[in-house]
């Protein structure tokens, strides 16, 4: 049973004990449904989440940041050599408006960040800190962007296979570069891989990118306003979700372009308020993270503690090598295929290597932290009371405390981000299981419509039920796209090198002109 299981039964068995006898036993017949799940799911799960031996470090997490260091050196530190020139591609210098392609480079990497910044930048670092250490965050930050190189090599696939429709509309992702990469490389196997992949890919927007959302909204909303029946939050989703998501990508892209930048000012707006009342301590803080990162600074499990955290909460957070984004970034308007790969590339950067590393500063900073003697861990404190213990599943409420102490009222804020969060990541999400949908089972309004009427259902399934073992099962097959598309990569990422060469000296030889608009 992982962190959100606990969370859940920990709810189901205070509920139960002033419900109704009607609800309990509706409750009961949730647990039996549940527990059945579990019985038939839980080795898969356990598989993907296992440890290496002797250690508590999932080895899906290595399997992660080895690829993305592999791809750094492969490709000569891409992701510092292109950075300037990304920059200028997000910005439209290199954008001809005739290109094939739904949407612009930035529409592109804003519908890829809605997918990925989330809990995990406001729960994940709170849960890194507090178990690894301020040390944790320096292993959080060099993942981040050794991950650069891995979005890049995935993102380039991305747009060079995906397939382009007369209509102007495009699909692309993993199970298109892999069914057709493995082709033109003469390789074996490659549309069953691929197939595998857009499996796991709908199972894990159903879930860790749909149901997990719009449980945790509801239980922020709830939290604020009262206590209330989770299929009304479920509903109101639904609609507003179903609203975006009927128009497509370009929908989707123009409501991600819009809310991305404002989740980011939210956020990182009030990040930086208590930064900058505090900047006295910014330089203290960075030397507890670089000192914790070598030592641990006394937590448990000391130096390997720290890096443990930081690489787990790095590859959970932006997702490098698991594939998704590729899909996203597959509706690029360019002719360039290596273009996008620069510009993903900045998406862990925004990510872990950002937005992490602030809120690791504020927590940090706070002055309330330290560590508890029984467990090793840091506890948050206010006037010598422990108001928030991390033991894997109080993220949140270390995070809303530690900014809190700085900022009175942010809770609220806190709670209107997580509903943003939420609402970006399941409609990005509800795109990555449509093109694997539609791989799948064909392209087409009425497959498509088929699909996003699904998606919605299980907003309001997951916004009102306890389905534990659902999302563990989901959040494992969000992974397991990983091992495929990372074990194909390596066979294809000699055709991405190819494409880079070319660009590079056509670039450097002024043959690539900027876009005169």
């Amino acid at each position: 049973m992982n962190i959100t299981s606990k969370i859940w039964l920990a709810a189901a068995t205070t509920a139960m004990a002033a419900t109704p006898l009607a609800a309990q036993e509706a409750m009961s017949l949730d647990q039996k449904v549940n527990d059945i799940f579990a019985a038939s799911t839980g080795w898969f799960v356990n598989f993907i989440f296992m440890s290496l031996p002797g250690t508590n470090f999932p080895w899906i997490v290595l399997w992660l940041v080895v690829a993305a260091t592999i791809f750094t050196i492969y490709f000569g530190f891409v992701q510092f050599r292109f950075f300037k020139h990304a920059i200028q591609l997000v910005k439209g210098d290199y954008s001809d408006p005739d290109d094939a392609g739904e949407v612009s480079h930035f529409q592109a990497l804003a519908t890829a960040l809605s997918g990925t910044v989330g809990l995990g930048n406001i729960a994940g670092v709170a849960v890194a800190v507090g178990i690894g250490g301020p040390g944790a965050t320096f292993w959080m930050i060099l993942a981040g962007l050794l991950g650069m190189a891995a979005k890049f090599t995935e993102c380039t696939l991305g747009v060079k296979y995906r397939n382009e429709y007369p209509d102007g509309t495009v699909s692309g992702g993993p199970m298109y570069y892999i069914s057709k990469g493995f082709k033109e490389l003469g390789l074996p196997g490659g549309k069953i891989l691929a197939t595998l992949f857009a499996v796991f890919c709908i199972l894990g927007a159903l879930g860790g990118g749909n149901m997990f959302q719009a449980n945790q909204a509801h239980a922020q909303i709830s939290g604020i306003v009262g206590d209330y029946p989770g299929w009304i939050t479920g509903i109101v989703f639904a609609v507003v979700v179903f609203t975006v998501i009927v128009g497509g990508i370009k929908s989707i892209a123009n409501v991600t372009e819009k809310i991305v930048p404002i989740m980011g000012i939210l956020y990182v707006g009030a990040a930086l308020i208590i930064l900058l009342v505090n900047y006295d301590m910014i330089g203290w803080a960075f030397g507890q993270i670089f000192a914790g990162a070598f030592t641990g600074l006394g937590v448990a499990g000391g130096f390997v503690g720290a890096l443990i955290q930081g690489f787990k909460r790095a590859a959970f957070s932006n997702e490098a090598g698991v594939g998704s984004a590729a899909i996203a970034h597959s509706a690029v308007r360019t002719k360039e295929p290596i273009t996008e790969g620069f510009v993903s590339l900045l998406e862990p950067l925004i990510d872990t290597v950002v937005i992490c590393t602030m809120t690791a500063l504020v927590i940090v900073i706070s002055q309330q932290l330290i560590v508890d003697p029984a467990t090793g861990h840091y506890m948050l404190n206010e006037a010598g009371t422990a108001i928030a213990t991390v033991d894997g599943n109080s993220g949140v409420s270390l995070t809303s405390a530690a900014f809190g102490a700085g900022i009175s009222w942010f809770p609220y804020v806190l709670a209107v981000a997580v509903v943003l969060f939420a609402f970006s990541t399941m409609i990005s999400w509800s795109y990555y299981g449509l093109k694997s949908w539609t791989y799948i089972f064909g392209e087409g309004k009425t497959s498509e419509l088929v699909f996003k009427s699904i998606f919605c259902v299980f907003i309001v399934i997951g916004a009102a039920a306890s389905l534990g073992p659902v999302i563990d099962f989901s959040d494992a097959a969000i992974f397991a796209m990983a091992v495929v598309n990372i074990f194909c990569l390596y066979f294809l990422m000699k055709l991405v090198r190819k494409e880079l060469a070319s660009y590079a000296a056509r670039l450097k030889s002024g043959e690539i002109k900027k876009f005169t608009h």
